[in-house]
């Protein structure tokens, strides 16, 4: 099973998307990428511009090679509403009606009337396929975060070699994950290597240290009762000391960012926005920034533009 995440939050830009290759059968897995409208009351700096259309970049050459693309749920920086993305493709998304909020809700309402007709789409909840190479399997709905958060849900994507045996669970916004819910069911997934969002550590002022101490140890649960590798990504790595704060997963050996999976050095931007100003030695362009939103904005916006990016602000969980 080949795993490529495409864009991440190590990689410069607040995404999950990655791409699966089991033999003949190709996913896409949350193709969308975004960048934070404000963090340290700073707009995004041009590193991160450039690591945004990169993205873009990968994201659109990925679905061309793949037959199913999966959305977990509609959050800007994990869906894209560029139509030709799903052409001729089977798309398996979150339910746009059932157990989702009423922005969300818009979102996927929006989407879903902007399908070409060609894609043949389908609620991900429960869903099930079986190729010669793979078996695919869709969860039911999981809580963004804690039980009861209006943050909404997501649905995680199993994905099972046939040949070797091997279990890849990409589970998106679990946030640790924050809920029993969630944890009770990666665990019984027994995945070889897991894919998640972690604790949002840039966000503990504001949630308090209890709930970012539920995620490290709801993933060292996981680890430990599955023996798995885990990638941990997106909301963890948002926060300036991610290494220090998050250090007990790093020890286990067996937790890497996205950017670790490839070999690659881990490249925060978001994190190391103010760094990034600072070096410039010039002020930041006024909050008010140039062109129409991208990536989960409206869905006429033109792909790899240097436009303005989705309204994601600082102290959000998205």
């Amino acid at each position: 099973m080949k795993i490529v995440p495409l864009a991440a939050d190590s990689l410069g830009v607040r995404s999950m998307a990655t791409y699966i290759e089991c033999g003949e059968t190709r996913i896409l897995v949350d193709p969308g990428a975004s960048l934070a409208q404000s963090r340290f009351n700073l707009p995004p700096a041009d590193e991160e511009w450039e690591a945004f259309r990169r993205a873009n970049d990968r994201i659109s050459a990925y679905a061309g090679r793949s037959a199913v693309l999966f959305i977990s749920h509609y959050h800007a920086d994990h869906f894209r509403y560029d139509p030709s993305l799903y052409h001729d493709k089977n798309l398996w998304a979150k339910d746009p009606k059932r157990m989702i909020g009423a922005r969300q809700a818009g979102r996927a309402a929006l989407l879903w009337r902007g399908l070409p007709g060609d894609c043949r789409a389908d609620s991900a909840e429960g869903r099930r396929l079986e190729t010669a190479d793979a078996v695919l399997s869709a969860s039911p709905p999981l809580p963004h975060g804690v039980d009861g958060t209006e943050l909404g849900h997501v649905v995680a994507l199993t994905i099972t070699d046939r040949r070797e045996g091997t279990r890849f669970v990409h589970a998106s916004d679990v946030q640790g994950p924050l809920s029993p819910v969630a944890a009770a069911y990666l665990i019984r997934e027994r995945p070889n290597l897991l894919y998640l969002s972690g604790p949002p550590a840039y966000l503990e002022k504001t949630i308090g240290s209890a709930l970012i101490e539920r995620g490290v140890e709801s993933l060292l649960r996981i680890v430990e009762a599955t023996g798995c590798r885990a990638i941990l990504d997106h909301h963890a790595i948002r926060a300036q000391d991610y290494r220090e704060r998050l250090g007990r997963l790093w020890e286990t050996g067996r937790v890497s960012t996205a950017a670790e999976f490839l070999g690659l050095a881990d490249a925060p931007l978001e994190a190391r926005r103010g760094e990034l100003w600072r070096a410039r030695r010039k002020a930041p362009a006024p909050m008010a920034m140039r062109g129409r939103e991208l990536s989960g904005g409206r869905p006429s916006a033109i792909m790899g533009r240097r436009t303005r990016p989705v309204r994601a602000k600082e102290g959000t969980a998205e």
